[in-house]
């Protein structure tokens, strides 16, 4: 069984997956792959530097993240051209990943990803779990974490499902806003249903 989770950006996604991790789930983070894709020499890379040309790569010729972050996240076209780029190349390795996972003896494996929805990865998964917090909660843990702008977490909020949007898509829902207890004793709750379902 493959369970989608999802949240939006200062949720505590990884976290949450952690916490799965420690009863025994193995997962595999969208995030990592989409990393892994636009290292040098990968084809995602060369489509972005040849759109975008060197603003968007440090002299070491990796991808400068921050840069490409700040063209998409303010030009709603560019971030489309983007993710037609990049989807289909994580989708591919999302499921040779999974394929790896499934050989590994877990009860069940944990897809992490943030557009989980948004990228239609939810077509890959059994059940979608949504780790859920006020956006003021978002706010304050993206800028803390990440060192930005209050103005750019908004443009990454507006470009995710809306809270109201993604907990209607959701079969299982995981609220974050407490102390590390209580979003344990939640997980520990999921990991059992999930269990039984597969009589494990």
């Amino acid at each position: 069984m493959i369970i989608g989770l999802t949240g939006g950006i200062g949720s505590g996604k990884s976290t949450v997956a952690r916490a799965f991790e420690t009863l025994g789930a193995a997962w595999v983070d969208a995030d990592d792959v989409a990393r892994e894709i636009v290292l040098p020499g990968e084809p995602a890379l060369l489509a972005i530097k040849k759109r975008f040309g060197d603003r968007v790569m440090h002299e070491d010729g990796t991808l400068n993240r921050a840069a490409l972050r700040e063209i998409i996240f303010n030009d709603p076209a560019q971030r489309e051209w983007l993710e037609s780029v990049t989807h289909p190349e994580i989708r591919q390795r999302l499921l040779q990943h999974l394929e790896r996972l499934k050989t590994q003896g877990a009860p069940y494996a944990l897809l992490v990803s943030p557009l989980l929805f948004e990228s239609g990865q939810n077509a890959l998964v059994n059940r979608a779990v949504v780790v859920d917090v006020p956006q003021a909660l978002q706010l304050s843990r993206t800028q803390q974490r990440d060192g930005v702008s209050e103005s750019q977490v908004r443009a990454i909020l507006a470009a995710q499902l809306s809270r109201e949007q993604r907990l209607a898509k959701a079969d299982d829902v995981i609220d974050n806003s407490g102390d590390h207890a209580s979003m344990m004793k939640q997980v520990a709750l999921l990991d059992k249903s999930y269990r039984r379902q597969l009589n494990y």
